[in-house]
Formats: structure tokens, sequence, C-alpha cells
């Protein structure tokens, strides 16, 4: 069998591909896989260390402005879009795939639109509860339509061809156990919260965890607090720690880290997860079971992290914040009423869990299979 998986842009879509694409490999040892990213996305990085082949095509997102700067943009990517579409058909002629996986970012577009137009099965994975833009553009031609919750299926059009396949997260994140992780991280029993706002962080809510921080400081520190700055928020939040009066050396509990490396046993072992609503993170979380505050960034394209986070919040495994309502003290006295609250933190748990698809990855191998055979 051969298999083009196509993605890009951010972790969120390249980790699912490679996750499924060793899957398979170790299934089907003789199978041939190619991927497809952008020329300058994080897939340069993450597929060729995972020993997969990589193939790129130039291609940039839409703004949605009518700005000169924006017009000049999208007429930019309309021009990346013609040439993108050629290589891509290109790369299809030569490798000859049985089929042709997406699982998001715009690098995805001109590999699945060529491959259904060449009459290779196709499949999408949308990872966000509503589809974004490249899955909207293709979704009448995919032979299949992968998505994380059963919420999704009313917004397609062709809900038969809609499969709830959920997200493929790292093993750890499913099984690694409370209180192995708190005897690793030499954890006392005080609760342990940890929070990130994503790989670069964001400004606003770095400066909303600083005062956090000094809140926890006032009140005697009553938990452990781990917080990732992300790269940039790593470049300034230390001074601005220290210029509210925060000396981290003499507070052992709060911990502050530009990343967090090791986050499937930070989630294991902790009380309380803050986090965006990005979906890789709400799913990490569900694999975990950990009771989570959600902020949804306010800065993404059709407000996907807060449908996102919706999902989780009428289910009952999340309580969900605007960054607009939030505020240091919101969000101290939320942390604190949830950990006070034992029997709700509980109700959390089991409503991650059961949100939580842990044979995801299966799912999406055997969807491969079915559609090989189709051909």
């Amino acid at each position: 069998m051969r298999v083009i998986f196509t993605c890009g842009g951010t972790g969120g879509h390249i980790n699912p591909a490679i996750a499924v694409a060793k899957l398979l490999l170790s299934q089907r040892p003789d199978t041939e896989i190619l991927f497809v990213g952008a020329q300058d996305g994080m897939e340069n990085k993450l597929v060729p260390r995972e020993g997969f082949r990589l193939e790129t095509v130039k291609i940039s997102n839409y703004r949605r402005s009518f700005t000169p700067k924006a017009i000049c943009h999208n007429v930019s990517t309309m021009v990346h879009i013609a040439g993108s579409m050629r290589k891509a058909d290109r790369i299809i002629r030569e490798f000859c795939p049985d089929v042709i996986v997406g699982t998001g970012g715009y690098a995805s577009y001109p590999v699945l639109k060529q491959g259904a137009r060449r009459g290779i099965p196709t499949a999408v994975h949308e990872a966000n509860a509503v589809p974004g833009l490249t899955t909207r553009m293709v979704a009448d031609k995919a032979d299949r339509i992968l998505v994380c919750f059963e919420e999704s299926r009313e917004y397609y059009k062709n809900p038969e061809r809609v499969t709830v396949v959920g997200m493929p997260v790292r093993q750890e994140f499913l099984f690694t156990k409370r209180e192995q992780a708190r005897k690793a991280l030499g954890l006392d029993d005080k609760p342990l919260i940890v929070s990130a706002w994503g790989s670069l962080g964001a400004r606003e809510m770095n400066k909303m965890t600083a005062e956090l921080f000094r809140l926890e400081c006032e009140n005697g520190t009553p938990w452990h607090h781990i917080h990732a700055t992300g790269s940039y928020g790593w470049r300034w939040m230390p001074d601005y720690v220290r210029q509210l009066g925060v000396d981290l050396s003499r507070h052992p509990r709060l911990d502050m880290r530009e990343y967090i490396y090791d986050m499937p046993q930070l989630m294991a072992a902790a009380d309380l997860v803050i986090s965006r609503a990005g979906a890789s993170s709400l799913n990490e979380i569900a694999a975990s079971g950990t009771p989570c505050i959600i902020i949804p960034s306010p800065n993404v394209t059709d407000n996907h992290q807060e449908k996102n986070a919706r999902v989780l919040e009428r289910r009952g495994a999340a309580v969900v914040l605007r960054e607009s309502e939030c505020s240091a003290r919101t969000l101290y006295d939320t942390a604190a009423s949830l950990l006070a609250d034992t029997e709700r933190c509980a109700r959390m748990r089991s409503a991650l869990q059961n949100l939580a698809v842990v044979d995801s990855a299966e799912r999406i191998y055997q969807t491969i299979l079915e559609l090989g055979k189709a051909r």
C-alpha cells in the first residue's frame, strides 16, 4: 500500500499524521509513506526527524481583511495555489498513492483536491469542533470526513461520510499513572496546577498569569503551580514577574519555565490544567482526564477555539472563561473553588475520560485500510 499524508502549519496538524503513519508501518511494514507539507512549515523539522520522506508545496494562508496589505497577500496566495496545484499533481502522478489522508493546514488542500480529481480515495481529518477553511473546501469531494466530536457531524452536508475518530495523542497521556507521576516530580500533598498558553505564548494571558503568581504568593502559595511561558513570553515574563514583587526563588511551589517537555507526566500529576482551547490541547487534557479551566483564544478564525471549548463545557468536562471577562482574581477564585470541590473534579475527570477516544489512531488506520481496499 502507498499512502500520502498531507498536513502542515502546526503540531496539531502534523503530529496526528505522524502517529497514524507510525501505526500503519508497525502493522504493515511494506507500506510506502510520503508526507506533503508547506515549504516553510513546522513539518520540515518534525517529519524528517521521524524518518519519513517529505515533499513540499509553496502555499500561504488567506487574510480576512480588505486592507491593501491583505489584498496583496491574498493575490500572492492565489498565485501560490496555482503553482502548488501543479506540483501536487506531479507528486501524485509520481508516487501513485492508494490513499491520501489530510490532517489540516493549507498545504493539504492542493493534494486532497488533486487526489480527488484523479479518483484516489481521500480522507480529511478535522481536529476542531467546526470545519476550518481547508476542510470546507474539500469536504464535498472527500470520501471520508474524520472528526473528533459527535457534535461536529451537523456541520457537514454529507453526514453519512462523517466518522468520529477522535484525535491521536501520545500514549503517555492515556496511560501515565497519577501516583507515579507525582512521586517522580517530588510533589507533596498540595494540589498541582499546570498552565500554558501555547508554544509561543499569549502576552496578555502571560501577564495575567504573572499577576496570578502574585495572588498565590499573597495567599501563602496554597498549591504548586507550573507555568510554561512559551518562546516569546520567556523573553520578558521573568522580568515582569519580578516587577510585580514576586521572587520565585523564595517560593519553591511556583515554577516558571519556557516549555513543558514532559506534559503527559505533568498532566497526570496535576489537579487542574489552565489552557487555551486548541484541538490538540483539549484532546490531551481529555486523554489525561485532568480537570481544566479553558480560556479560548479570541484571535482565531471563526472563533473555533471557543466552539471547541463549549463542547467540553456542555458535557461537564471543563470550566470555560472568555479572555475578555477574565482577570488574575477570576482565575485564582475559580481555581480555588474547583480544587475545593472534590466531587465536581471527580465528575469532570469522568466526563473527560468519556470524551477521549483512546483508539483514535487505530480508527484512522482502519479507515485507510477500507479506502485502500476500495481502490
